[in-house]
């Protein structure tokens, strides 16, 4: 089956759809977000930290401090200050599992898990069972696809730096 070429038009209105339908996906998670916070009795930072271990642990890998400051937009001496409250609450626990035992580990404890599971598991389902079996495994691969695309696209756009500040009168 041959494509008809999608007039400019179009092309810009999809894509003002799918930008629209990626802040929107961005607003949600941050919401979800906030919520899992309040509902913990964190501060939104804290729970985004968690929520940044607890994937990584997912997905099979674990995170340094570093590494979460990084991908959390905190100082070192903020992310300890963070890691203290997540640790004294039980939320995490930090190991030196590697040779160089300068290098720490955080992990979530089973605690962590178990709630975790409890706020965002039944969305997962719902998501699993409502969206995702509606497309095929080739639209979903190209969906993958698309969005590390954007994702490589954005991150090499914040490594740029910032325009300057425009002139406040």
């Amino acid at each position: 089956m041959r494509k008809e070429p999608m007039s400019q038009a179009d092309a810009r209105a999809q894509y003002e759809r799918i930008h629209e339908g990626m802040r929107a996906y961005g607003a949600s998670y941050r919401e979800l977000a906030r919520r899992f916070a309040t509902w913990l009795g964190l501060h939104s930072t804290d729970a985004e930290a968690l929520i940044e271990i607890l994937t990584a642990e997912e997905r099979g890998g674990t995170l340094s401090p570093a590494r979460l400051s990084e991908r959390i937009s905190l100082s070192n001496s903020a992310t300890t200050a963070l890691l203290n409250r997540l640790e004294q609450a039980g939320h995490i626990v930090r190991s030196r599992e590697h040779d160089d035992r300068r290098v720490i580990t955080l992990r979530s404890t089973p605690r962590i898990h178990t709630l975790a599971n409890d706020f965002f598991g039944p969305l997962g389902v719902q998501v699993e069972r409502t969206v995702m079996e509606k497309y095929s495994p080739e639209e979903l691969r190209r969906f993958e696809s698309f969005l590390a695309d954007v994702h490589t696209t954005m991150t090499a756009h914040l490594a740029e730096p910032a325009p300057s500040r425009p002139l406040m009168q």
